[in-house]
């Protein structure tokens, strides 16, 4: 069978429907990680769902523990045709946010697929599920096609806790190291740059989670009496903020900026737009290191953002200085960055500024990867989907969000190659999260592509990276 061919199996599946059925019937399992009652339905999406997919394609397979106790499990699969071919690691998670039931649309269910027009609604249909399936959709594809064989190997591991920070993924990734041994790693997830254009990103912005706070006193004091006389919390600790971060976004503290864009990374967003879509926001142009391109503010910069800050009672305002205040922040960071004492270099920072009163607390954090655009492994994965769609391929550095590509790029020591099959208004984590009918079928075709000429290629860009 020739490669056309495949990728027209590939938009059959989605044609005739076997896809829109393989999605529904994932969608409607309950895989909430951030419930408890979601562990079971954890387990059973491995064990009853993705393990009798993968197993007549040839793999064998294993539902883990978590090494981190309180864990979700965890699946690996692996299919070796030949130890000497090349061997490609998939990622998927099995997980899904909060279905937040009583907030979508009249006719909408988080927990069934209904199509409207171009958007397939669903909980998972995005984030994740959608994105595995297609992958895994394509690859029995290209297998039905070679009469059974792919031409390289494949090991595939999925979790189910990535909503919840992956707990214990990089653990597992390093007690199973040698199992998952591999060449490269392609998964898919997070959205594209635009719906209709193809995207590869090659890593993710890392992530540190930081709450400031300060306590003045025990209780609230009338503003009347002692106005003038007593420090307000939410006063100090706003401008607190302000000695971080200006009024224009810019992150004030050296050692929390890049030292710069690297040019591979600079050219490879040249050409890459942000915003514009249906239903994206509209781009504050005066916000922000303004002096970099959009695409460079969110892709190859660090932004410093303020998620919620309270003092007082904001639901029920009394006319009295508070005794407390708080403020929850995020970094988004880039490689290059030096992150990994936050909590010491804004502890200084506000020292230095007279705010030794407030105290700051590190929680969740996730390492920033980057594979370089001029990897071979790169060329090579732009090239085979323009082959197939036709489309110029979007190249980001790396993902404006985080996600846990670390266990990969750094514990188990892979190039990797992200490919998404969302956009940016999907509603992730959001009531109405839905998946373009229009991006699976050319994701379908595309991933088939890409599998099919890792068969033909795989062996001589490997060769050549060595």
């Amino acid at each position: 069978m020739t490669r056309s061919k495949c990728i027209g199996n590939a938009a059959s599946c989605f044609d005739s429907g076997r896809f829109l059925a393989d999605l529904d019937r994932r969608v409607r399992m309950r895989t909430e990680s951030q419930c408890a009652s979601g562990m079971p339905v954890l387990h059973e999406y491995l064990r009853d769902e993705i393990l009798p997919r993968i197993e007549p394609l040839g793999f064998s397979g294993v539902v883990l523990a978590n090494p981190v106790e309180g864990g979700g499990p965890m699946l690996l699969g692996s299919r070796i045709e030949d130890p000497s071919l090349p061997t490609v690691l998939l990622y998927g998670h099995a997980d899904v946010v909060r279905g937040q039931d009583d907030q979508w649309e009249p006719g909408l269910s988080p927990w069934c697929v209904t199509v409207k027009g171009d958007r397939w609604y669903g909980r998972g249909t995005a984030d994740n599920k959608g994105q595995h399936s297609i992958n895994l959709a394509a690859l029995e594809t290209v297998l039905q096609a070679r009469g059974g064989r792919l031409g390289f190997n494949v090991k595939l591991l999925m979790e189910t806790g990535e909503e919840t920070g992956s707990p214990g993924l990089d653990q597992f990734c390093e007690r199973y190291r040698d199992a998952l041994a591999s060449d490269l790693l392609i998964a898919s997830d997070g959205p594209r740059a635009q719906a209709d254009r193809p995207c590869i990103f090659l890593g993710s912005r890392g992530l540190v989670n930081f709450t400031l706070s300060l306590q003045l006193r025990d209780g609230a004091h009338h503003s009347g009496n002692w106005g003038g006389l007593l420090r307000n919390p939410g006063t100090v600790l706003a401008n607190a903020l302000s000695a971080l971060v200006d009024a224009r976004g810019r992150i004030l503290v050296d050692a929390l900026r890049p030292q710069c864009i690297p040019e591979a990374v600079r050219t490879s967003l040249r050409d890459i737009a942000v915003g514009g879509g249906p239903g994206d926001p509209v781009v504050d142009t005066d916000w922000g290191e303004i002096t970099l391109s959009p695409s460079e503010r969110v892709y190859g910069w660090n932004t410093l953002e303020v998620l919620a800050f309270t003092t007082g009672n904001p639901t029920n305002p009394v006319g009295a200085i508070p005794p407390t205040a708080r403020a929850h922040c995020q970094l988004r960071y880039v490689v290059g960055t030096q992150c990994d004492d936050v909590e010491a270099i804004v502890r200084r920072h506000l020292d230095d500024h007279g705010f030794n009163c407030v105290s700051v607390e590190v929680g969740d954090r996730m390492a920033a990867t980057r594979l370089s655009p001029d990897d071979a492994w790169v060329n090579w994965a732009i090239d085979s989907i323009q082959a197939t769609t036709g489309k110029k391929v979007d190249l980001l550095p790396n993902l404006g969000g985080s996600i846990p590509n670390s266990a990969f790029a750094d514990v188990l020591g892979l190039p990797t190659l992200w490919i998404p099959h969302s956009y940016g208004a999907c509603c992730q984590h959001a009531p109405n999260e839905h998946l373009l009918g229009s991006v699976a079928r050319e994701a379908l075709q595309m991933m088939a592509g890409l599998f099919w000429d890792l068969g033909e290629d795989g062996a001589d860009i490997l060769a050549r990276r060595l």
